[in-house]
C-alpha cells in the first residue's frame, strides 16, 4: 500500500512540476525575454539570457527534487568549464534541463524554424543559440563560439534514447568536432528507471524514485583521437565509433590507446 501510494503521489507530483514549469516558461517568455530582447544588446544580452534559463532550470529539477519525483547527482563536473563541445547520451527528456541547469554557459544548436516561432524565438534569439543551418555557416559559427570560450552542448544522438537499445548515433556531432578540432568533453548520462523517454510519457511514473547520474568523463581533443592523415569524412566515422563507446552504459576503457580507433 506504501509503494502505491508513493506512485500516485510521484505522478501528482510530475504533473505539477510540469504545470509549474510551463507556467514559469510562459511568464518568461511573454514578459521577461521580450524585455532582454529590446532592453540589452550583444554579449550582455547572451549571458543574461543564458543566466536566467540556467536559474529557472535549476529551480525546476530542484522543485521535482524537493517533491520526490527524481533525483541527481553529478560526477566529475569541475567549475569554470570553458571552450569545449560536450557530447552527451540522452535517455530523458531532462537532459538538457539538468545540464544546462548545472553549466556555466550552455550554446545549443536548435532547428531554424525556432527563431520564428511565436513561443520561443525571444529565447533562443536573446540566449544567442545557434541556428541549424548549412554547414558552411554552421561550422564557422559554433567554432568562433568555441574559441571565444563558449560551452556547446550537442546530443549525437539527435533524439532519446530507446530504453534496452544501442546507441545509434548520427555523425553531425563527430564532423563538427572533427572540422573545429574541438576540445570534447563527454558526458554519461545514467537513469536508474526509464523515466520520460520517448516510450515513457510523464505520466507513466517508475515503480521507483528514478536518479539520474551525470558522469563527466575525462576531456580529450578531437584531431588526437583519429588519424591525422585521414579525410574528414573518415575521422568524423571514426570519432562516431569513439562517441558510442564512451556515452554507452558499457563503461568504456579510458586508458585505451587512440590508435585503435582508426
Amino acid at each position: 500500500m506504501a509503494a502505491k501510494l508513493n506512485r500516485l503521489w510521484r505522478l501528482f507530483a510530475t504533473m505539477l512540476g510540469f504545470a509549474l514549469f510551463g507556467l514559469g516558461c510562459l511568464l518568461l517568455t511573454l514578459f521577461w525575454f521580450p524585455l532582454v530582447w529590446l532592453c540589452v544588446r550583444g554579449e550582455m544580452q547572451r549571458r543574461l539570457a543564458q543566466s536566467s534559463i540556467r536559474l529557472t532550470f535549476r529551480l525546476f529539477i530542484n522543485i521535482l527534487r524537493g517533491l520526490g519525483v527524481m533525483d541527481y547527482r553529478f560526477d566529475g563536473l569541475t567549475p569554470g568549464l570553458s571552450g569545449v563541445l560536450v557530447i552527451a547520451n540522452h535517455p530523458s527528456l531532462l537532459d538538457y534541463v539538468l545540464l544546462a541547469a548545472h553549466l556555466p554557459e550552455c550554446d545549443c544548436i536548435v532547428k531554424e524554424a525556432l527563431w520564428h516561432h511565436p513561443f520561443v524565438a525571444a529565447i533562443v534569439r536573446a540566449a544567442g543559440y545557434i541556428p541549424n543551418v548549412a554547414a558552411e555557416t554552421l561550422l564557422p559559427r559554433c567554432s568562433e563560439r568555441l574559441q571565444r570560450g563558449g560551452v556547446l552542448l550537442i546530443f549525437p544522438e539527435g533524439t532519446r534514447t530507446t530504453p534496452g537499445q544501442p546507441l545509434q548515433l548520427q555523425r553531425g556531432a563527430a564532423h563538427l568536432a572533427v572540422r573545429c578540432n574541438a576540445r570534447l568533453q563527454p558526458v554519461r548520462i545514467h537513469c536508474s528507471a526509464p523515466f520520460l523517454t520517448k516510450q515513457h510519457p510523464w505520466f507513466r511514473v517508475p515503480e521507483h524514485k528514478p536518479l539520474f547520474t551525470i558522469a563527466f568523463m575525462p576531456q580529450c581533443q578531437a584531431l588526437e583521437l583519429v588519424s591525422q592523415e585521414a579525410p574528414p569524412s573518415l575521422a568524423a566515422r571514426h570519432l562516431t565509433h569513439y562517441f558510442k563507446r564512451v556515452l554507452s552504459p558499457t563503461p568504456p576503457l579510458w586508458t585505451q590507446d587512440a590508435r585503435h580507433l582508426n
